[in-house]
């Protein structure tokens, strides 16, 4: 499961940079395509936050939808994976969103 080392990067980036401050919120931004499942990283948030300046704080994930940009006809389009095709029939298409993994803000207290 790499959600867990995932989420113990996340909790040791963002436990460095609050220091010495304690964290109430932490919000992520995961993309539906990044290939991480966001109950997962729920799961392993609060283990990975005992002893830090997380420990106690809520996780909020805000999931990103795939969205991509078609070469041929210029076409905006939904992507639920990387081998969704344009209406037009092409595969030619350029992914806008939804590979994000990020820390979104947090929260301290």
């Amino acid at each position: 499961m790499h959600e867990l080392a995932l989420m113990e990067s996340i909790v040791a980036a963002v436990d460095e940079r609050i220091r010495p401050a304690r964290a109430a919120r932490v919000r992520l931004q995961v993309g539906r395509l990044a290939g991480v499942m966001p109950d997962a990283l729920q799961f392993c948030f609060d283990v990975c936050a005992q002893g830090t300046g997380l420990e106690g704080a809520a996780l909020e994930i805000d999931e990103i939808a795939g969205r991509g940009s078609c070469r041929q006809c210029g076409r905006d389009l939904p992507m639920s994976t990387f081998l969704d095709a344009c209406p037009c029939g092409s595969l030619e298409i350029d992914l806008i969103a939804g590979q994000e993994l990020r820390v979104k803000d947090v929260e301290v207290q």
